[in-house]
């Protein structure tokens, strides 16, 4: 065994020893130079990509693992795809242990940054916007990680997502921090992952500043575990410009942190000001469907120790603002819909709310806001287990930003 843990340990070094830098500057045929950089690194290797503006026509590919994708700063290593015939993504990622930093993607049609189905992704002082601002036409996402393990995003600034601006979907062991999010429908988005840890971030001028959601008939289901703390998320202001059937598209201006049929999530020591639906909404999935293992209701919620600012002067939902003013001009910082039950699910809904006022609809089931009886209390509910802290691998967390 010693001997054989030796050989490895030698392979390893050897690999490493192997490692170059393939470097690649802009200009004429940057899109055939910069695809072929990707396709013919090797494990170790980092494809530099020299200050500049890139002019891309197509989207971009990296399959092989073990690569560093590097420019030289988010305002000087420019990827332009505002040429971009085809509707796909910027870069796609189908590889582990990946690391892409130091760039800026510009204007795609589809998602900026995306990786699909990996380990150890990370997304470290990059940038992703479609300069021409908020459009239903933009992409959806800018920096996506979906159906992976072991994501960090770190330094991310992306703005104009007709979606999410960072959007974490279907994933496990999640790391959002220091980033930060502006005139995006969305904010920053976990859906349908396991333990998530967001903080440190700003959330501003978006349609909703954080969302929490599950849904139904997704490959992976049952999201828990998501800890939101230290982020600013203020003056979420933007009107909602999703294209029409996006699930996202219903979530109403000035909406700061949002839980939608999710559980296990903590929110606390965020600055929440600013946000003029709600500080912290708590909602039931109320649409059709036909997932039999679906749970709709949000649950295992803890809000705590938060700076509220003023929220919740002008609801942007049917009855929202008839609500405020019979409750003096204003919601209280926590909007909950009250559901409590829903047919075939047995989960117990909590909710632990400290040292902030709550208003309850009791609504009888999702989505009846017609026969809401809405009653208001100054906090709620015994305390819940915090999730553990997201623990990534060491030499990840290296390649962070901080």
């Amino acid at each position: 065994m010693r001997l054989l843990a030796l050989s490895l340990a030698a392979l390893a070094a050897a690999a490493t020893a192997q490692a170059k830098t393939i470097a690649v500057g802009p200009g004429p045929d940057a899109q055939e130079r910069v695809q072929t950089a990707l396709l013919d690194a090797q494990p170790g290797d980092v494809v530099m990509l020299e200050a500049g503006r890139y002019e891309f026509t197509d989207g971009l590919s990296l399959d092989v693992e073990n690569v560093t994708v590097k420019g030289a700063g988010p305002d000087k290593t420019v990827l332009s795809f505002a040429g971009q015939k085809g509707s796909g993504e910027g870069l796609l990622i189908t590889s582990n242990r990946v690391t892409v930093r130091d760039l800026a993607v510009e204007d795609t049609k589809g998602d900026g940054l995306k990786s699909k189905g990996v380990d150890r992704i990370s997304f470290v002082n990059v940038r992703v916007e479609w300069t021409g601002g908020p459009k239903p036409t933009n992409g959806a996402y800018g920096v996506y990680p979906v159906s992976s393990t072991n994501v960090l995003i770190d330094g991310a600034v992306v703005r104009g997502a007709s979606d999410a601006g960072i959007y974490v979907g279907q994933s496990k062991n999640i790391v959002v921090k220091n980033s930060r999010a502006e005139f995006n429908v969305a904010g920053i988005e976990i859906e349908n992952s396991m333990s998530a840890d967001v903080f440190d971030n700003v959330a501003t001028r978006n349609t909703g500043g954080i969302l929490v959601f599950d849904l139904p008939n997704l490959p992976q289901m049952g999201g828990h575990s998501t800890r939101i703390f230290r982020n600013k998320v203020v003056d979420n202001d933007t009107p909602n410009f999703a294209p029409p059937g996006n699930i996202v598209g219903n979530v109403p201006v000035g909406a700061g942190v949002m839980i939608l049929a999710n559980r296990d999530v903590h929110v606390f020591d965020n600055e929440i000001d600013g946000n003029q639906t709600a500080a912290v909404m708590l909602v039931a999935y109320s649409q059709d469907f036909d997932d039999a293992t679906y749970n709709p209701l949000p649950r295992d919620v803890t809000i705590r120790d938060n700076r509220l600012g003023r929220n919740g002067w002008k609801p942007a939902f049917p009855g929202g603002e008839m609500l405020a003013q019979a409750l003096g001009g204003g919601l209280p910082p926590v909007l909950w819909d009250g559901v409590t039950r829903y047919e075939g699910r047995s989960d117990p809904v909590r909710i632990h709310v400290k040292d902030a006022g709550v208003v309850n609809l009791n609504l009888p089931k999702p989505g009846a806001t017609d026969q809401a009886n809405p009653s208001v209390a100054q906090g709620m509910g015994e305390p819940l287990p915090e999730p553990a802290a997201v623990v990534l691998p060491a030499d990840q967390l290296a390649s962070g930003a901080s």
